[in-house]
């Protein structure tokens, strides 16, 4: 007894087995899963974790291999004789120098007093703009009074360099310790005001129509509303400014100056010590490295909400 077919109904297709096509991935999908791709292929973002800023971890020992790198690679280059001493001395020679300027000194001071002074000069500039600059810049960017009265003197002097005008400080303030503290503080002045007064500019009319729709008084306006959001980008002028800062230090550092690291780099230029040359960029460098990872913490304190907003 032989049985009919059972039709399939449109209802209920018949299931076919899948295609070869669709199981595998196109040529196109198997390039994006490449190194390159992956690199910058979209990460799972944690919950509070603002935008670009993966974890310390992988980053941090990135940084360690490569500063390890570098070092050999000085090492191997100084050791195989491609480079003269007297041109590119190696990091054994460094570290010995190092030793002797700490202990017997050069030109005068030892190592520690060429650090202090300058320190104290950097510094000093640094917190009488953070005095000045920071306050500057908010009324340029609450008032139309105020950026007309300090934008332009600002936007002439900002791009030029502080040996330009630094004959003029000479002749107004002599060569005492005054004119290299104000060389210093009319190079971090003016970036420092420039990003508070773009900190200004980037607070939305929402948030100040909001702070004035809960009684709050134009004072408390600038301070809790203007001020706080103003923040981030009064923190990058800051580290912005202790840059040109240390920069500007070995300008301020060549006219009258008995100590200081810039003056201890220019007097061993002077005699072709290149690693007393070395040594005292390293410590500048040291330092202003130093700072800046200070600043970086002082920031995720003091501005959590920095790019999750």
């Amino acid at each position: 007894m032989m049985t009919k077919p059972v039709a399939t109904s449109p209802a209920h297709p018949p299931v076919s087995a899948p295609t070869t096509a669709a199981a595998t991935p196109s040529p196109r999908v198997r390039r994006q899963r490449g190194p390159i791709a992956r690199m910058f292929a979209p990460r799972p973002v944690k919950a509070g974790e603002s935008f670009g800023a993966p974890g310390q971890g992988p980053s941090l020992l990135i940084s360690v291999v490569t500063v390890i790198v570098l070092l050999l690679i000085w090492i191997g280059i100084t050791s195989s004789g491609m480079i003269k001493p007297l041109f590119l001395p190696g990091p054994r020679a460094i570290v010995e120098k190092f030793i002797q300027v700490s202990t017997e000194g050069f030109a005068g001071s030892t190592l520690w007093q060429h650090t202090l002074a300058s320190l104290y000069r950097v510094f000093g500039a640094f917190a009488l703009a953070c005095v000045t600059a920071i306050p500057v810049g908010i009324l340029m960017g609450v008032s139309r009074i105020g950026r007309g009265v300090f934008d332009p003197p600002i936007e002439f002097y900002r791009p030029l360099p502080p040996l330009a005008y630094l004959p003029l400080v000479i002749i107004w303030f002599g060569i005492g310790e005054f004119s290299k503290v104000f060389l210093i503080y009319l190079a971090i002045f003016a970036p420092l005001a420039i990003a508070a007064r773009a900190g200004v500019r980037s607070v939305s009319m929402e948030q100040i129509h909001a702070a004035y729709s809960m009684g709050a008084t134009p004072r408390q306006i600038v301070m809790h509303v203007i001020v706080k959001s103003a923040l981030p980008e009064i923190f990058t002028g800051m580290r912005i400014g202790i840059g040109v800062g240390w920069t500007t230090l070995v300008a301020a550092e060549m006219v009258a100056a008995s100590s200081g690291l810039g003056f201890m780099v220019l007097n061993a230029a002077e005699f072709l010590a290149s690693d007393i040359v070395i040594m005292g960029i390293i410590v500048i460098g040291f330092f202003a490295f130093g700072f800046d990872l200070i600043m970086r913490y002082l920031e995720r304190v003091l501005v959590p909400w920095k790019g999750k907003v």
